[in-house]
């Protein structure tokens, strides 16, 4: 037997060694990516058709099942519809699904995208506000060792920025499931982890924008640790847009 003819997705007893299985996405995985860019950034505009599908197969070199997919997918995506005798059109923004993570992903690729970013602040201040509040309504001896825990945390790592970030998406995260609000978190948890990989985000904090950030980590953990829901609300909004007044680029910039 050659080295060709081991098969490479399982383990096999024979004299090499078999290779990892490689577990590419299905081509359609590529096809919905590249088209849902080109749709969010406006290569093919709304009220436009898409190219037809055996134009898409051979632009992508797949087959009419594949196009078909990705298709179908786009249209759960809210970003296109079959119309009949026109083709499939591609549909105005209203419709599309923005916390999908393609779509989100090819947002922040926009010439628009700090607009973009803007709203998705407002969005999870919005969230996170009421998340902390209510988790100083309903602080438990509990909840509050886990906290205090995850804050010590934090504190221990001021001069490791990287480690610090993690940490610091632990503790509100924590907050988040002492409020007990799954939908909210699910959104926070699904806008800040786009809204991180954006570009605009990059770059290594230093230790002053660390202790700057801790100290109001410490205000929100003081306040929710008390119970007071009012203070909590108000250190969380401060936290959240001075943190992004901060990082905000300038329009130029974006």
């Amino acid at each position: 037997m050659t080295e060709q003819s081991v098969p490479t997705d399982e383990v096999i007893e024979t004299g090499y060694v078999a290779r990892p299985a490689r577990h590419r996405p299905p081509l359609s995985v590529a096809v919905i990516e590249q088209l849902t860019h080109d749709i969010v950034t406006e290569r093919y505009r709304p009220g436009t058709a898409l190219p037809s599908a055996d134009s898409l197969c051979d632009t992508f070199r797949v087959s009419r099942t594949v196009i078909r997919e990705a298709i179908t997918s786009l249209a759960g995506k809210g970003l296109v519809a079959a119309r009949q005798g026109w083709g499939t059109i591609v549909l105005d923004p209203s419709h599309w699904s923005l916390l999908d993570p393609m779509v989100l992903d090819a947002l922040f690729r926009r010439a628009d995208r700090l607009e973009y970013l803007d709203n998705l602040i407002e969005i999870r201040t919005t969230l996170e506000c009421a998340m902390a509040s209510t988790a100083a309504r309903r602080i438990t001896p509990d909840t509050a060792l886990t906290l205090t825990h995850l804050f010590e945390q934090l504190e221990s790592l001021l001069g490791q920025p990287d480690e610090y970030n993690v940490k610091d998406l632990e503790f509100h995260d924590a907050i988040h499931r002492i409020a007990g609000d799954r939908f909210g978190r699910a959104i926070v948890a699904s806008i800040q982890g786009k809204a991180l990989s954006s570009p605009m985000y990059t770059g290594k904090p230093t230790r002053a924008e660390v202790v700057r950030t801790h100290r109001a980590h410490a205000r929100v953990y003081d306040a929710v640790i008390a119970g007071d829901a009012d203070e909590a609300d108000n250190a969380m909004r401060e936290h959240i847009t001075e943190s992004w007044a901060r990082r905000r680029p300038q329009t130029g910039d974006a």
